[in-house]
């Protein structure tokens, strides 16, 4: 029996005051609650997003295909006439994540904080700093990348996943977590735009693979997811009253979408193509193996971005609890939590 089901010593029921620990409790724990729906989701994006996250790491790091494929990739950086060009006229721009991640950490604990949300800034802060920490650690120390082509030293070392994809999508992510739920929809749409900058860069720079920048956006979605499960069992979310109005599909949404749907498929033809169609020795292997690269990771970039907005659709963070009401007595009939409303629905 859970405590919050406990009798007192003198045979009544603790109270389930809107708000108080008990009544997050049972709102969280009941089997048909919004709490337990939202939960369950997450949890069961988290453990897709590992797994995906390992399917990455085993096709293109641990098979000499998918080596041989991402070491055309940082060769063929050299022959991009726009990154690697910006890359080379400003040396400066390798020190903006960092810049970049004094100010987003000020900006996450801001909001959180003039909104009196204790809770989510904690939860934001927490997903940046466990998606940090989890990438270096799993870069030195757990995914090794074995040699199995015989690369030139200069593109063996080990970089999965990477770092500052880390963490500008974990901001980018964080920022979702602390905005109000009317402002989600435009802090997504700009910030994307950064994360996804940043990723590029990182490929054009030499800095990571295709494969780290990849792996680190699945492993920022399974922290974030992890952490929105918590708020959930804590009875921290609630039904969005408001619906996004059709200029959030027009402006955030179908861009977002286009681009995943493009990066992907364009990203895999080249793929296929600087493969397996065209000859090692084609000086045009590098140039699509890049560009291959690039599509692939603005691609993957916005479809976790989708992926974490389609799992928090209608679904109001830090919100006050749904109500619920206590049915029944102890002596005659089992007592548990019921929605008030029926339309509590995670649409």
């Amino acid at each position: 029996m859970a405590p919050y089901d406990r009798l007192r010593t003198d045979g009544s029921i603790p109270s389930l005051e809107n708000g108080t620990w008990w009544y997050a409790a049972v709102a969280g724990e009941a089997a048909d609650s919004f709490s337990a729906r939202v939960r369950k989701r997450m949890r069961r994006a988290c453990l897709g997003s590992v797994l995906l996250m390992a399917v990455v790491y085993a096709g293109l790091v641990l098979t000499a295909t998918g080596q041989r494929w991402e070491n055309a990739v940082l060769t063929g950086r050299f022959t991009d006439e726009t990154l690697a060009a910006a890359h080379e006229a400003n040396p400066s721009l390798q020190h903006i994540t960092v810049y970049s991640l004094a100010v987003a950490l000020l900006v996450l604990t801001a909001i959180g904080m003039l909104r009196r949300r204790y809770a989510l800034t904690v939860t934001a802060l927490g997903a940046v700093a466990a998606s940090l920490f989890l990438a270096e650690v799993l870069r030195r120390f757990l995914l090794a990348r074995p040699d199995l082509v015989e690369a030139p030293a200069h593109l063996s070392p080990n970089s999965f996943p990477s770092g500052h994809t880390a963490i500008a999508v974990s901001v980018m992510f964080g920022l979702t977590l602390v905005v109000p739920y009317r402002a989600r929809g435009l802090a997504v749409g700009l910030c994307a735009l950064w994360a996804l900058a940043v990723g590029a860069y990182t490929v054009a720079a030499g800095w990571h693979r295709p494969s780290d920048v990849i792996g680190a956006d699945l492993l920022v979605l399974a922290v974030v997811c992890g952490l929105v499960a918590v708020l959930a069992r804590r009875g921290k979310v609630a039904p969005a009253r408001t619906r996004h109005l059709p200029l959030f599909t027009l402006f955030v949404v179908a861009p977002l979408a286009l681009v995943a749907v493009g990066g992907l498929g364009s990203g895999t033809v080249l793929l296929i193509d600087s493969m397996y169609v065209l000859e090692p020795a084609d000086p045009s292997v590098p140039r699509l193996a890049h560009r291959a690269g690039q599509a692939l990771v603005a691609g993957a970039g916005t479809a976790v971005t989708l992926v974490l907005l389609a799992l928090l659709r209608r679904v109001d963070l830090g919100a006050t609890p749904v109500p619920y009401r206590l049915t029944g007595t102890v002596a005659t009939e089992p007592t548990g939590p019921f929605p008030t409303e029926a339309d509590h629905e995670i649409s």
